[in-house]
């Protein structure tokens, strides 16, 4: 868990990022291939992959349009319902798959022994991270956000993609939220150092070379979670 001062130890808001923080995998493709493997039909609408991959890294770069073009491919237009089911078994397996590094979980144990508040932080989409939120008691969840219409889902973005500066404007909203308190980060990979360098104490954790090097420039500090 992140040290700060004694006299800052009264409560913490404690902000954890997910996929490859408090998981070893990446949850939304997991989440995607699974409903392929329910409803194996809805792989026929995969031939928009290679086209949307390749506007991807040729032109736009921009991971939010990729990230509703997969989930579109896969589950647009499929009622409410249907995904929820598919959801509550997801999330439900996530621990039994192992999908949660234990490192991680004994430092979320330890912010909520402490009397922390926790957030949860995501560019993965609401369609399951919320549930994942409950699942592991977090006390506010913000990732990206998805449109339905009416009982059926539409698939485009409602926020922008949660990921990179964008969660620095959810530090700055959290902030608000919990004014006064220190707010400590955790994260992976070299998108989250704009929001942890905004925090009172960081920490990049299971990163890759270029992260590490990169957060190091910026002083913060840099651990391996099992």
């Amino acid at each position: 868990m992140i040290k700060l001062t004694q006299a800052r130890r009264t409560a913490t808001v404690a902000v954890f990022d997910l996929d490859g923080t408090l998981t070893w995998r990446d949850t939304l493709l997991s989440f995607l291939t699974g409903y392929l493997q329910r409803h194996p039909t809805r792989s026929l609408r995969l031939w928009r992959l290679p086209p949307a991959l390749a506007a991807y890294g040729c032109f736009s770069r921009d991971r939010g349009a990729l990230k509703s073009a997969m989930i579109r491919m896969v589950m647009g237009g499929e009622p409410r319902a249907r995904i929820d089911a598919w959801t509550d078994a997801f999330v439900a397996g996530l621990k039994a798959r192992g999908t949660f590094r234990a490192q991680a979980l004994a430092v979320l144990e330890e912010h909520r022994a402490a009397g922390d508040h926790l957030v949860l932080l995501s560019a993965s989409p609401d369609l399951y991270v919320p549930r994942i939120g409950r699942l592991l008691g977090f006390e506010r969840t913000l990732c990206t956000e998805i449109r339905w219409r009416q009982d059926i889902l539409d698939g485009a973005l409602v926020t922008a993609n949660r990921r990179g500066e964008e969660k620095s404007s959810c530090l700055a909203w959290l902030r608000m939220q919990y004014p006064g308190l220190p707010v400590v980060a955790y994260g992976n990979s070299d998108s989250d150092l704009p929001h942890l360098r905004l925090a009172d104490g960081a920490l990049l954790v299971n990163a890759n070379a270029a992260a590490r090097r990169a957060a190091a420039a910026l002083g913060l500090a840099v651990a391996e979670w099992s």
